[in-house]
């Protein structure tokens, strides 16, 4: 698994709930992030050398962690890598259009995801029936990163964003970051009661489990598996993170990921 940073141990933590006695190795690029402000070009540049790092570190399946990757990245990756199963994120807009009742939805993601053709392509899909507000979280990720997800500031930061929502009857928030879900207690409380957070991790991991058995490499073992964690900056504020909000014990190393994939 791979992401920019940290937001994708929120999928990470799905993952390993659905499919516990998979290894799974993650690889935070927190030297670049985030990706929201980079160029495509860019973003598959660092995808690509990261999933050769990874499969030189015998991953059989990449599970890209990161909305903003996956629009940029997935693609080609597939196509480079036609023999690696490859799943990627996707804003959930399927099922919250399907269960609004208001017929008005919202995207909160990056700027980037929000330009990309994978949410460009989504929306038109559903324009016909829901209306789909595409809200870009500016600062979440720094916030997540930094491990803020409580104080004046945060609140503050995520009010802010999500104020153009007053003026619309939106009842299903689509969260298309992965960063975002450990800001959900704060995107709540700034929204109005009853609507609904949409969190495509649980989906995005049971495609994970499908892909597995169907290629034949799905673990049989009982054993606990061990999870190494990966990143390419700040190792110590990502073990903290892993300790105070996953309460997981996990050792982060440092590896720079141009050097080893060149």
């Amino acid at each position: 698994m791979f992401d920019s940073g940290l937001g994708g141990l929120s999928v990470w933590r799905e993952l390993t709930r659905l499919l516990p006695q998979e290894p799974v190795i993650y690889l935070a690029d927190r030297a670049y992030c985030p990706y929201g402000g980079r160029s495509a070009e860019d973003i598959l540049a660092r995808s690509e050398a990261i999933t050769r790092y990874l499969i030189g570190q015998g991953a059989k399946l990449i599970v890209i962690a990161c909305n903003t990757a996956t629009s940029a990245a997935a693609r080609e990756l597939r196509r480079r890598y036609p023999e690696l199963p490859i799943v990627g994120m996707e804003p959930a807009v399927k099922p919250a259009a399907l269960h609004s009742r208001s017929g008005q939805i919202a995207v909160l993601a990056t700027r980037a995801t929000l330009k990309g053709d994978k949410f460009l392509d989504l929306k038109a899909q559903y324009d016909d029936s829901v209306d789909i507000l595409p809200l870009p979280g500016d600062g979440f990720v720094e916030l997540v990163e930094n491990g803020d997800l409580g104080s004046d500031e945060a609140h503050q930061v995520v009010r802010r964003q999500l104020q153009p929502l007053q003026a619309h009857a939106v009842d299903q928030v689509v969260l298309g970051c992965t960063h975002y879900p450990f800001l959900s207690h704060l995107i709540e409380a700034a929204l109005p009661a009853g609507v609904k957070l949409v969190d495509p991790a649980r989906a995005v991991s049971q495609q994970a489990e499908r892909l597995l058995h169907r290629h034949g490499l799905a673990t049989t073992s009982s054993h606990a598996p061990t999870h190494r964690f990966v990143t390419t900056a700040d190792a110590g504020s990502m073990s903290d993170f892993l300790r105070r909000v996953l309460d997981h014990q996990g050792e982060v190393s440092v590896v720079d990921v141009d050097s080893v994939a060149d």
